[in-house]
């Protein structure tokens, strides 16, 4: 019970970070501006032009970054909810694959339950992107933390309404070599 209370609040904690970052109005007054004047890392999450950070290169083999990054948000309420597009959407409950970045939610070696970023940490205490650069994977068997990527497929679900505020889910995930 105390391990499940812990992990709602590391995930709106670490959601509350994604979505206060990711908006222009605290990137404008926070983020340094490159060259052109615009802030450093604003955009579309970590796949802006101004980011520091390269995405992963697309394989044939997983859904690219570049689609899931691809959704747009509207306030509704106090609340900023995902407005996905067609190609997204027909994603929903389907088997995917996914490479990315392990953020974990736990300590441990292994983990069952942890985020997936299109990009690597640089700090623990730093998220690389909004939610649409991050997937919430639950695991059948644990997986041995990586500093490198990580491919894991499973079940995907396009969250439209997620009480933490992500985006994007895989579960009953298995980790491919």
């Amino acid at each position: 019970m105390q391990a499940t209370a812990r992990l709602r609040t590391r995930l709106k904690v670490l959601t509350a970070t994604c979505l206060l970052a990711s908006s222009p109005g605290w990137a404008q007054l926070s983020a340094p501006l490159a060259d052109s004047g615009v802030p450093m890392g604003t955009g579309a999450g970590v796949h802006s032009p101004n980011s520091p950070f390269a995405p992963l290169q697309d394989r044939a083999d997983v859904l690219p970054w570049s689609v899931l990054t691809a959704v747009k948000t509207k306030v509704e309420k106090n609340r900023v909810l995902p407005v996905f597009p067609n190609n997204i959407q027909a994603l929903n409950m389907k088997s995917q694959r996914v490479q990315g970045f392990m953020m974990p939610l736990d300590a441990g070696e292994k983990q069952k339950h942890f985020l997936l970023s299109s990009v690597p940490l640089t700090c623990s205490f730093c998220v690389p992107g909004g939610p649409e650069s991050m997937v919430e994977v639950k695991t059948k068997t644990p997986v041995k933390y990586s500093l490198e990527a990580v491919v894991v497929e499973g079940q995907f679900a396009v969250l439209k309404d997620d009480p933490y505020g992500l985006f994007y889910r895989i579960t009953d995930a298995v980790a491919v070599k």
